[in-house]
């Protein structure tokens, strides 16, 4: 069990707790727990019970019920309230802006008991009878249903990577004669799939056939056929249906090919990479001949957007740099919240007077390798950027991001965003829809609008690599480069561990085509340190 499973299993506790209105002070203790164990970096199921007590945040009664999670797979004291409350009750916490203590309205004043029956109360307006309730909640509770019902079996990409991998490893062991590969959406490197699919060459003509099971609650999809048809059938089924449709116009189908290369090669193609067949951006590039041009994980320099235990990081500034540069990255930007966003412990005028004094101490000792000094700031709701000029000034660079008030028009969502990209201080704007994939739709924007402020006011954007993010959407990377708007691929890590979230984010850049040229931190130290020194001119 990992860390964000074990954090889970404390959240849906102190939620279940809440839900049956049961101590406040025992709620807001597993409540933390939840927020806290998912950022910690160390296997939590590798450590002993002293050890888990050595952390801080983690007391003896945290402790215990972590290790029983980890010897047994469950917690007794949330067995308890699960089998107290009724399944389609649990599934109602899913929704957003509601919380335990209005579904406990709704179970116990409606008697509702799943989303269906929830759905159909809405329709028939019984909830603006409850107290604390009204038509903009029973609207908003509508909208969400819809939102879960479009998204259910679907998985993130990063996800089932794991599961994944494990399964391949199995048929390379159970079947090592055989040619197996995973193949389809997954393949391509989908942001969003439906299932894993794998290919097997090596069965007879009776044994070719498709078959679906579960494997651990996500569907799986086994593709057989011969050897001889293997690497043809892996083509088509790692390509969208336009794309496989134009390469048989210019291949011989009943030719035994021995790699997808070959059958490129033989219809007068490179080799075009499974994430770009889904989108007709690949013969763009291929008439461009930009492919050796694709932005690359080694492509990238430097390290931009980055907590620290300054604000809602789980470690030092020091380690994060060090565990950076280890890696072999040349720089590192540090870019903390800033003080309006409370709730992540954004950071003072005092504390960023203090993290700057770090960072001139580290980057002494840490050279060649650089820190630079930056900030996440709140875009507030008038578009205006956390602290003074002052303030301001005294970064390398600044992230301006929304975070709160999500819930806008277009309209207000646009007028507050291109004050902040016209601020002159800004210059990244980060996750520019705030979107959580599968959990909550961005708030809308006029893309080319946003990206057009960008390009008139030299502000790049920010391709969040975090997995649940991935935003900017892939999509809109073309009319970036389009309008000449340097892309920055950022992990957003609150560890060390999610530095290794860039590689989603490099995934996601190559399906919108993003060459090296036009990705900000894939320049060298030397060339972003000029990049900035060029904008703090403008």
């Amino acid at each position: 069990m990992n860390n964000k499973e074990i954090a889970a299993h404390f959240g849906l506790l102190a939620d279940l707790m809440e839900l049956h209105n049961e101590n406040p002070f025992k709620i807001k203790s597993y409540a933390f727990a939840a927020r806290h164990l998912k950022n910690i970096d160390p296997p939590l199921c590798d450590l002993s019970a002293e050890e888990l007590e050595a952390i801080e945040g983690i007391g003896n009664a945290i402790a215990a019920k972590i290790v029983q999670l980890c010897q047994t797979g469950k917690l007794e004291l949330l067995q308890k309230y699960l089998s107290a409350t009724p399944p389609g009750v649990v599934e109602l916490l899913q929704l957003k802006g509601i919380g335990p203590k209005k579904i406990a309205q709704l179970w116990k004043e409606l008697g509702i008991e799943s989303l269906g029956e929830l759905e159909y109360a809405c329709q028939e307006n019984r909830l603006i009878t409850l107290k604390g309730f009204g038509n903009k909640t029973q609207d908003n509770i509508l909208q969400q249903i819809l939102f879960i019902r479009q998204n259910a079996n679907k998985f993130l990409w990063a996800n089932v990577e794991e599961m994944a991998l494990d399964i391949q490893a199995e048929l390379t062991e159970a079947y090592p004669d055989m040619l197996h590969s995973t193949c389809g959406s997954f393949r391509r490197k989908e942001i969003i799939v439906e299932r894993i699919e794998f290919l097997i060459g090596g069965a007879t003509e009776k044994e070719q056939h498709t078959i679906t099971e579960k494997y651990k609650d996500y569907p799986v999809t086994f593709y057989f056929c011969n050897k001889q048809d293997f690497y043809l059938r892996l083509l088509e089924l790692s390509s969208a249906e336009g794309h496989f449709g134009f390469l048989s116009y210019k291949i011989d189908a009943k030719k035994h090919y021995t790699s997808e290369l070959d059958i490129y090669k033989s219809a007068g193609f490179p080799f075009i990479p499974p994430e770009l067949r889904d989108n007709q951006l690949e013969w763009k590039l291929t008439e461009e001949k930009q492919w050796d041009q694709l932005l690359d994980i080694t492509d990238i320099k430097g390290i931009v957007h980055t907590h620290t235990t300054y604000s809602d990081g789980t470690n030092t500034l020091e380690e994060l740099a060090t565990y950076c540069k280890v890696q072999g990255y040349e720089y590192l930007v540090v870019s903390d919240h800033s003080k309006s966003a409370f709730y992540a412990n954004g950071m003072t005028e005092e504390a960023i007077a203090r993290q700057q004094e770090e960072i001139g101490r580290l980057n002494k000792k840490l050279a060649p390798f650089r820190i630079f000094k930056s900030v996440e700031s709140d875009i507030l709701s008038n578009g205006e950027l956390d602290y003074s000029d002052d303030i301001l000034a005294s970064f390398d660079l600044v992230i301006a991001s929304v975070h709160s008030g999500l819930k806008m028009t277009e309209e207000k969502a646009m007028q507050r965003l291109m004050k902040a990209i016209e601020n002159p201080y800004t210059t990244i704007l980060g996750h520019p829809t705030g979107r959580l994939l599968l959990s909550r739709e961005g708030y809308p924007v006029d893309h080319r609008k946003i990206i057009d402020a960008c390009a008139a006011n030299g502000v790049c954007i920010e391709l969040n690599a975090n997995p649940y993010r991935l935003d900017i959407d892939y999509q809109w990377i073309a009319y970036c480069q389009e309008k000449g708007v340097y892309v920055s691929v950022n992990p957003d890590a609150h560890h060390i561990h999610g530095i290794h979230d860039i590689r989603y984010g490099v995934y996601a850049a190559r399906k919108g085509g993003l060459l090296k040229s036009d990705t900000l931190n894939a320049l060298s130290l030397t060339d972003f340190e000029k990049y900035l020194n060029k904008r703090q001119k403008r």
